[in-house]
């Protein structure tokens, strides 16, 4: 896909004057030009055209706010002083993989003051000797090359994202802390209150259940007492009878 048009796509329906980041890698330059970038792109913070078949940078349009620029695995063999001219406030710049032989061609990145972190990792300058200390050397104001400070210790992530990734998690550990406490309170209370309130249930239902048993036990011993009285009567009374039947007997 032509870089232009590619360019377009990923616009998404934004003014270029609202883009922010632009990623258009494995594209094709027509010429080996940017395409597709102007002016416009004022916003433009972060832009990566990696294997996109640049030659040169001399249409690279003035993007004022670009902070971060990847054009690695190109064909660049020269003119970086147009980055100093177009983007003069770009805090990495990622060479690596172009044509780039000489230290003399790096050297109009020294007017780049803000540059911080610079990748020439794959280009043929890393074969010169004392590479390194020659290009710290050359850019006293670059931290970081090829991912590693004047020491050989790795690049960190950047403190402030860092520094606000904590802050977040302060935060959020903060409102769990705020939220959970009484949340877990007020489950403890109601668990209390639902189990002091299934033990009264329990106790009562069986102090009824108990109670129940008793009445009917009274009920039934209730029932058989008059049934012992009522078959005693009518024993006595059979008796009495019996007792009239002989002595009319014995009268006659």
């Amino acid at each position: 896909m032509e870089m232009e048009k590619r360019i377009s796509l990923e616009l998404r329906n934004k003014t270029p004057a609202e883009v922010a980041e632009l990623v258009v890698d494995n594209c094709r330059s027509s010429d080996g030009e940017v395409e597709g970038l102007s002016d416009d792109y004022k916003e433009l913070e972060f832009l990566s055209m990696v294997n996109v078949g640049l030659t040169s940078l001399a249409k690279l349009p003035s993007l004022p706010k670009l902070l971060k620029l990847e054009i690695s695995d190109n064909m660049i063999v020269g003119g970086l002083d147009q980055l100093s001219e177009k983007c003069p406030n770009l805090t990495y710049l990622n060479l690596s993989g172009n044509k780039i032989k000489e230290l003399s061609t790096v050297k109009p990145l020294k007017n780049l003051k803000n540059l911080k972190s610079l990748d020439l990792y794959s280009c043929e300058i890393t074969t010169l000797e004392d590479y390194r200390e020659s290009v710290f050397e050359l850019l006293p104001q670059v931290n970081f090359l090829d991912g590693y400070d004047h020491e050989d210790n790795e690049v960190p992530d950047s403190e402030a994202d860092d520094d606000d990734n904590e802050g977040l998690d302060s935060d959020a550990d903060d409102d769990d802390e705020h939220t959970a406490g009484p949340t877990r309170d007020g489950d403890d209370d109601e668990d209390d209150e639902g189990s002091e309130g299934e033990e009264v249930g329990l106790s009562y239902l069986m102090k009824d259940g108990i109670q129940d048993e008793e009445d009917d036990d009274d009920y039934v011993e209730e029932e058989e007492e008059e049934d012992g009285v009522g078959v005693q009567g009518e024993k006595r009374k059979r008796d009495a009878e019996d007792e009239g039947d002989d002595s009319d007997g014995d009268d006659d």
